[in-house]
């Protein structure tokens, strides 16, 4: 696939969808393409799912337009998944992609196996909104798709400060600007602004870490009755988990947060040697080298002890291999 625009031929219903828990890159390159469709090809009916999205992001063009419920049994002539690694991460949204007549997945996960009909996989892309910058095409990037994409590379960049940070993500970024986008206010309201509630949950994450194998491992885990505490809820937690990992010497973070049914969403990160990707994929789960996940059942500190175990190993391989 070259481009977006030669898979919307003969195409009159279009399905878009991410995965569950959505976040700004998930949000922002789904919300690209929806506004790609709606504003270059307005014959087409296009359909965007994703589960309730954060308010930080509901100033991006047709925001207001995204189905948090797929109670419709539309079938599509076309679904587009996007920064999904597997049809277990879409939710609900599963089964328009289960009937459509063609299917797209646009990601940039390494643990993607290229599970729909015509796949569009970059795994060392900064991000999914910076693959829908390619397939959409400069010349027909409006200022509110700008936006969109803007967000997606920022969120899952940490605005620009990640090593898949590249210089053509860099130079995506200014043809963006170029377009009118308030590059600061966007910065600033979607990624550094935190709600007192946040920053206090934050605290409390961080006033309970441990380290683990000489310091450099760090964890945290926040349960069900914290998040209700704080008046919390799973969406507010982004961040804590990069913020463990700025800690000097620190390799690699472990952040747990405890799910309805008592099992634990677990985010991971590292800086320069540990890959979490191979590690969340023993638990069925997946994500990027140094940004992986998965949702585990058990104890919070066994699990905790069996991802340090996993990143033992790999630290032991790295040291023989030297």
């Amino acid at each position: 696939m070259k481009d977006l625009a030669s898979q919307l031929t003969q195409v009159k219903t279009v399905a878009i969808a991410g995965h569950v828990r959505p976040d700004g890159d998930c949000i922002g390159s789904c919300l690209a393409t929806y506004n790609y469709i709606s504003t270059w090809y307005p014959n087409i009916e296009v359909d965007v799912y994703l589960e309730p999205i954060p308010n930080i992001f509901k100033f991006l063009k047709h925001a207001d337009k995204i189905h948090n419920t797929c109670e419709s049994n539309k079938t599509y002539d076309l679904c587009i998944v996007q920064d999904c690694g597997d049809t277990g991460r879409l939710g609900e949204a599963v089964k328009y992609f289960e009937t459509a007549k063609k299917t797209i997945c646009i990601d940039h996960h390494i643990s993607n196996d290229s599970f729909a009909d015509e796949n569009y996989i970059f795994p060392q892309t900064s991000s999914t909104s910076e693959l829908m910058f390619d397939l959409i095409g400069e010349e027909k990037i409006t200022k509110e798709i700008a936006e969109c994409i803007y967000v997606g590379i920022i969120h899952d960049t940490g605005v620009f400060q990640y090593s898949s940070t590249t210089a053509k993500t860099m130079n995506i970024a200014g043809v963006l600007m170029e377009k009118g986008i308030n590059f600061s206010k966007i910065v600033n309201d979607t990624f550094y602004t935190k709600t007192f509630e946040q920053n206090k949950i934050l605290g409390q994450a961080l006033l309970d870490s441990r380290r683990y194998l000489d310091g450099v491992v760090i964890a945290t885990v926040v349960t069900k009755e914290e998040m209700e505490k704080y008046q919390v809820l799973p969406k507010h937690l982004e961040g804590i988990v990069s913020q463990l990992r700025a800690t000097k010497g620190v390799e690699a973070a472990i952040f747990l947060y405890e799910n309805e049914d008592g099992s634990w969403k677990v985010s991971m990160r590292s800086n320069a040697l540990i890959n979490v990707a191979t590690i969340a994929m023993n638990y069925q789960g997946g994500g990027h080298v140094r940004a992986a996940g998965a949702t585990i059942k058990g104890n919070s500190e066994e699990i905790i002890q069996k991802i340090c175990e996993e990143i033992q190993k790999q630290f032991l391989g790295v040291s023989q291999n030297d």
